[in-house]
């Protein structure tokens, strides 16, 4: 019998605590074929990031695996306020298609915006919607939350420094302004990478020499004035 990519999981709300079903993508079926400098992947099959967010069918809370596990009377008391109370069960606990992924997405960022969740789970659903519109080269929306990732990224940043373990959020906010074309900046956090004495993350070091010799390229291509490390052949 061939093994399909889906598999079933029980999770509890931490809502209205009433269990439901989810899908995920089995392990065995996760290898990417390609993926893009800021970490997009791309598969042969089902798409893992499409079954990231899980929803409660019941109240419409939607969450990941890595948000709050448990929630206070007033973040439950928002939240039925401005989504449950206004929720229309559906289920989205089989296969999903690329608008339903979108659904899944938007509704795990209202809620985690609701509920005050941490930074980082903001910036990733953010940028995991942008990576949803590149998929469709839908490049406006792309752009638009790829900018929105940004700005959530460097609040990241802000909270919680450069910390040696902290080189894929630098790389990250590098990698984010050269592709929305503010390549100084990206110069800026790039060369963090490469210079800071205390960052030995070596796969991030090499991923920001590569894309400062793409950022250096571009720069030239649009005959703009290179920064001084530019020019000293970094």
């Amino acid at each position: 019998m061939e093994l399909k990519p889906l598999y079933q999981l029980k999770v509890s709300c931490v809502h209205c605590e009433h269990e439901f079903m989810t899908s995920r993508v089995r392990p065995s079926f996760k290898k990417a074929i390609r993926t893009d400098s800021d970490f997009c992947a791309y598969y042969k099959s089902e798409n893992p990031d499409f079954y990231v967010v899980r929803v409660c069918p019941q109240c419409g809370f939607a969450s990941t695996e890595h948000s709050m596990e448990r929630l206070t009377d007033a973040q439950k008391q928002r939240f039925s306020e401005q989504v449950s109370s206004r929720w229309q069960p559906r289920d989205y606990s089989e296969e999903r298609t690329w608008e339903h992924a979108l659904e899944t997405y938007k509704l795990a960022l209202l809620c985690a915006q609701i509920i005050g969740e941490k930074e980082r789970i903001i910036a990733s659903l953010l940028q995991h919607i942008a990576w949803l519109y590149r998929y469709r080269e839908e490049h406006e929306q792309e752009l638009r939350f790829l900018n929105f990732s940004l700005e959530s990224y460097v609040r990241v940043y802000e909270l919680e420094g450069a910390g040696a373990n902290n080189a894929r959020l630098l790389y990250l906010i590098g990698e984010l302004n050269r592709r929305i074309g503010n390549f100084h900046e990206a110069v800026r956090w790039f060369s963090r990478v490469i210079n800071d004495q205390s960052i030995v993350d070596a796969a991030m070091i090499r991923a920001s020499r590569e894309q400062w010799a793409v950022l250096r390229e571009q720069m030239q291509h649009k005959q703009m004035e290179l920064p001084e490390e530019m020019k000293q052949g970094n």
